[in-house]
Parts: structure tokens; C-alpha cells; sequence
């Protein structure tokens, strides 16, 4: 199965690679394409290969029925691929389906457990094509939340990471983001909760208050794009750069040293030399840990597509490089600053003498022995940061066990 993205055009040209190369290497076998691509470019994804089959995003639910579609074919010795296409390219019954029914029971390859809280997004920004991939704001009701939450943490989980496409957004029965963590950590009583991606103009006062709690992962991700405010004002973006820099104090107001990473948008049209030197800066004004950086990419069907001037191909590259490297830079000052510190770690893998894992703070962790036998991938344990030399050549930080966290 391939799970495509649509945010930019590299992700769509690698997912037709993908597809097309499956589809010449099993023909006989079916190939299953779901995510934002399938529900943009369902016709033309079809046409990859006569064995792919196209399930857009919104009813991407429907996968779940597979395995059982695919034993009924082999049990009556009929063609699963014609049986596959029954039952995923008719018609949804009832309408739309829930963007929250898809529900892992259980996580073969994760020790982190995702609960998507919220779908879709309202905002029209110029660049984006999420919106007419995902639609518009919805957000899974808030006993629903707590209900999965707590089964979650019944079934061992140590970690939850609260998902969606913009977060921020959830609402329910009056009830804002900051009211949701609040309760779920009152309904909890030892799992941590990570956030994914908050808008700047999310970071709010009441946000960071909540996030201060010892349980909430010290690791923010802020889609910043820009730090020039001519350059957001064409993003439609709905804040300036003032508001990166008062949602990041906030962020470290309520955290020691904090992971703050940051989406940036490398040559978007119109932004000239002045402009990028503005997003270096606020970058370095803001400390962020790491960034995710993207040369523009122009999206069918959205306004940046046709905006001019446009910034030359090999301009966006130089400019995306030098965010790279900054980007290096800024994550190994952040190393530096936690050697010798303590940070809690989840453990993903482990041997006799050493286990990997991530911590609250999002260190890549190698913790070497003496380990106890009943460290495990999901136990949470408590480490401290080598300061001799706490980079290895793989990319992971080195630290020594202290004890495991109960």
C-alpha cells in the first residue's frame, strides 16, 4: 500500500515512482493507493498501472476491511483483485465517512501511540492544497478523545501523540485545545502526551499554561514558513513575525530549553534577498532546535501557483541550503546544551548492553547498560546525556542508564 502526500510536488513525483515501479514488479498482485494524492489525483493515479486500485483520503477507512475482502477471494477461488475493487471503489455508503474511523488497535512497528483528534482545515492559505485534499475543520468529539486516551493507556502505552492537520483548530462543546489537554491529563495518570504541528497564532497564553505540566513533552513543531511579514501577508498566513517570536517565549516559558522545530518555505514568489535574511533571522532569534526546510513548490490549483515574480529554481535551492545548514547547526548547539542533563527516554529498540529511544524533548537516544531485564521497547526510562562525546556517527546521542521509569 502506498500512503501519498500532496504538500509538495517532490512527494507526488516520488509517489507515482513508487506506484509505477509496484505495479511493473507484482502485476498480478493488487496495488493499494490512499492519502491527500489519491483524493486530489484519483483518476491519474489509476492510470499508473492496470493492478492499482485508488482509495482517496476520505474514505481511507475502507482499507480496514482488506485482509478479511482478500480471504473471502481466496476461500472462493476468485480473482482478489476484482474483489478488491467491489469493495473499495464503490460508492461510500451513507455519504462522506468519519476522518476517525480509522483506529489502530494495536502498533506493530510503534511504541508511540497516534490519536488523530482533528481533520481538515479552514484556513486558505496560498500555497496549500491540504484543504481540498482533507476539507474543512472537523474534530473528533471530546469523550471520544478521552475514551480513546484512556483505552490507550489501559493497553500499556506510555506515550500519546495527539494528531490532526491543524490541531490547534480542535474544538468541541465549547471546549478549546488547551481545555482538551487539561482534561486528558486529569483523566491520565502516567502516560506523557507529545503535540504535533501548533500554528503560531495557537501559542496562546491559556496553550502554554497547560503545556507546562511535567507530562506534556518538552517538543514543539511551529509551521513558520516565513519570517518576513511581506512574504506571510502573500502566504495568507494569519500571523507576523512578532507572533512566532511571543509563541516561542511562551513555548519556553513553560518548558526548560524546549525542542522547537520550525517549517520553513525556501524562494516563495516574490521573496527577495532582504526577505530570506529576515527568516535566517528570526530563526536565530527564536533558537529553534531544528528545521524542516522545503523549497518552494508550486501546487495545480492554488494561488501561489500563478503569483509572480517567480524565484529562480537554482535561487530556491542556494536559499534552502542555507537554511540546511543552519538548520545542522542550531540542533547541535541544542545537543550541547543537555550534556550532561537528565531526559526521560521511550524506549523503541534494545540489545543486552544498550537500548534506543526518544526522549520527552525528541533526542535521538543511544543509553548503553547495565540494563535491567525487564527494559522493553515502550518502557519509559530515565537517562543521562554522555558529555564526552554525545554525538555518534549514526546520528544518535549517546547517554548512560540511570533507572527505569515506573
Amino acid at each position: 500500500m502506498v500512503n501519498t502526500c500532496t504538500v509538495t510536488s517532490r512527494a507526488d513525483q516520488k509517489a507515482r515512482l513508487l506506484i509505477r515501479s509496484l505495479s511493473g514488479e507484482r502485476p498480478a498482485g493488487p496495488v493499494l493507493v490512499t492519502g491527500c494524492s489519491a483524493q486530489t489525483e484519483r483518476e491519474a493515479l489509476a492510470a499508473l498501472g492496470a493492478n492499482v486500485i485508488v482509495v482517496p483520503q476520505a474514505e481511507k477507512a475502507r482499507i480496514l476491511g482488506v485482509a478479511g475482502t482478500l480471504a473471502r477471494a481466496l476461500e472462493d477461488g476468485s480473482d482478489p483483485l476484482a474483489h478488491l475493487r467491489r469493495a473499495l471503489e464503490g460508492s461510500p455508503a451513507g455519504g462522506a465517512e468519519d476522518p476517525f474511523s480509522l483506529v489502530a488497535g494495536s502498533y506493530s512497528f510503534h511504541t508511540r501511540a497516534f490519536l488523530k483528534i482533528q481533520d481538515g482545515c479552514d484556513c486558505r492559505c496560498a500555497y496549500c492544497r491540504v484543504p481540498a485534499a482533507r476539507g474543512p475543520s472537523r474534530s473528533l468529539a471530546l469523550d471520544e478523545v478521552r475514551r480513546r486516551a484512556a483505552e490507550l493507556e489501559g493497553q500499556g502505552r506510555r506515550e500519546i501523540v495527539l494528531t490532526g492537520v491543524n490541531i490547534g483548530a480542535w474544538t468541541s462543546g465549547g471546549t478549546g485545545l488547551p481545555g482538551l489537554v487539561g482534561l486528558l491529563l486529569e483523566a491520565s495518570r502516567s502516560v506523557r502526551f507529545r503535540l504535533s504541528s501548533l500554528e503560531p497564532e495557537r501559542l496562546t497564553s491559556e496553550l502554554a499554561d497547560v503545556l507546562s505540566h511535567p507530562r506534556i513533552c518538552a517538543h514543539f513543531h511551529v509551521p513558520l514558513q516565513s519570517g518576513s511579514d511581506a512574504v506571510l501577508s502573500r502566504m495568507r498566513r494569519r500571523y507576523v513575525s512578532e507572533t512566532v517570536r511571543d509563541g516561542v517565549r511562551r513555548l519556553r516559558a513553560a518548558k526548560d530549553d524546549p525542542f522547537v522545530a520550525a517549517d520553513v518555505i525556501a524562494g516563495y514568489p516574490g521573496e527577495s534577498a532582504e526577505d530570506h535574511v529576515r527568516t535566517l533571522d528570526l530563526v536565530r532569534d527564536c533558537g529553534f532546535a531544528a528545521l524542516h526546510v522545503f523549497r518552494f513548490s508550486p501546487r495545480p490549483s492554488t494561488e501561489a501557483a500563478t503569483l509572480r515574480p517567480v524565484v529562480p529554481e537554482r535561487v530556491r535551492r542556494e536559499r534552502a541550503a542555507e537554511l540546511s545548514v543552519l538548520s545542522r547547526e542550531l540542533t547541535a548547539a541544542y545537543v550541547r546544551r543537555w550534556s550532561g542533563r537528565e531526559v526521560e527516554v521511550l524506549v523503541q529498540s534494545r540489545t543486552a548492553a544498550q537500548c534506543q529511544g526518544v526522549s520527552g524533548n525528541y533526542l535521538r537516544v543511544q543509553a548503553a547498560g547495565p540494563l535491567p531485564e525487564n527494559v522493553a521497547p515502550g518502557s519509559l526510562i530515565r537517562c543521562v546525556i554522555r558529555q564526552d562525546a554525545p554525538v555518534l556517527p549514526s546520528g544518535l546521542v549517546a547517554a548512560q542508564f540511570l533507572s527505569l521509569e515506573e
